[in-house]
């Protein structure tokens, strides 16, 4: 395999460059469409779910949530708080509900949670903003069966970082039940010297101090009985299926229960949208963690 460090920026910046790397159009068309995709299931799931928009998760201008309840009031309600993507500058909670219905419809929560992104927001503070936004959901849902986090890119990098937190610093320390990190990167430094990084201007040690690969220790700790999905899709750019392979592999030799899913017929967009159908595959397994499949 080959090694990022070898790479000159051109290369790195292909490799990093999700929409290039899809079959199905071009990079452009391949974004506005995701965003269309996003956005319709997000005012589908609206349309037909209870919801409360905008619930604050800390003073903030950015740190809200929405959530989406199921009509059914069951005691054994299990919450999945989601994590968008976008490279951490681009998307917003209000396309992040997409996910929600067939999920509801078995009694689940979902909660979409927004961040402050770049150039408004830096990564420590993003990191920060989804911790609190667990805390703040555990103090708010204190009945639910089980928490459970899934990110798709960029948030399933805030939903790594949150499974390596140290509780220790929060009043309340968060037994998260399963986790499904959807063709994240989980090693910020191969995008420091790409376009990536422009409105981040992450520098070295805030990439090393963001990035999951180099908190597994601290994992094992908060998140040792955590089920963990890594999940790739099969036309991801070589560089994130390596991410996520050797971040499966890093998880696995810790001991953790983890397992890795590379998805056939995907690409780095709709491997996460299509899980707006209750008979996708990673829909299904999503459900079957929760035990509601």
């Amino acid at each position: 395999m080959s090694d990022w460090r070898k790479m000159n920026k051109d290369e790195l910046e292909h490799q990093f460059s999700p929409s290039r790397w899809s079959h199905r159009m071009s990079a452009d068309d391949l974004i506005r469409a995701h965003v269309a995709a996003l956005k319709a299931g997000t005012e589908k799931a609206r349309s037909v779910t209870q919801t409360l928009l905008d619930v604050p998760y800390s003073d903030g201008d950015g740190e809200k949530l929405d959530v989406y309840v199921p009509s059914s009031s069951s005691p054994d309600v299990p919450l999945v708080i989601y994590f968008h993507g976008g490279y951490w500058q681009f998307l917003s909670k209000d396309e992040s509900g997409f996910l929600a219905v067939p999920l509801v419809q078995r009694g689940v929560v979902v909660v979409a949670v927004g961040y402050s992104i770049a150039p408004k927001g830096n990564m420590d503070l993003m990191v920060s903003q989804v911790r609190r936004s667990v805390v703040s959901v555990i103090q708010q849902y204190s009945h639910i069966s089980g928490l459970y986090l899934c990110g798709h890119s960029a948030g399933a990098h805030l939903a790594a970082m949150v499974l390596s937190t140290d509780w220790t610093q929060y009043d309340i320390s968060p037994q998260i039940k399963g986790a499904f990190l959807v063709s994240g990167i989980y090693d910020l430094q191969p995008i420091l010297s790409t376009y990536v990084n422009e409105p981040l201007k992450m520098t070295e040690e805030v990439a090393l101090r963001n990035s999951p690969s180099h908190f597994l220790p601290q994992l094992k700790l908060s998140s040792a009985s955590c089920d963990i999905i890594v999940a790739v899709a099969q036309n991801d750019s070589p560089e994130f299926r390596k991410q996520s392979e050797e971040y499966f592999k890093a998880l696995e030799s810790a001991g953790l229960n983890v397992s890795f899913e590379d998805v056939p017929n995907t690409d780095h967009f709709n491997i996460i949208e299509q899980l707006v159908d209750e008979n996708y595959h990673l829909t299904k397994l999503l459900l079957k963690m929760m035990g509601k499949s």
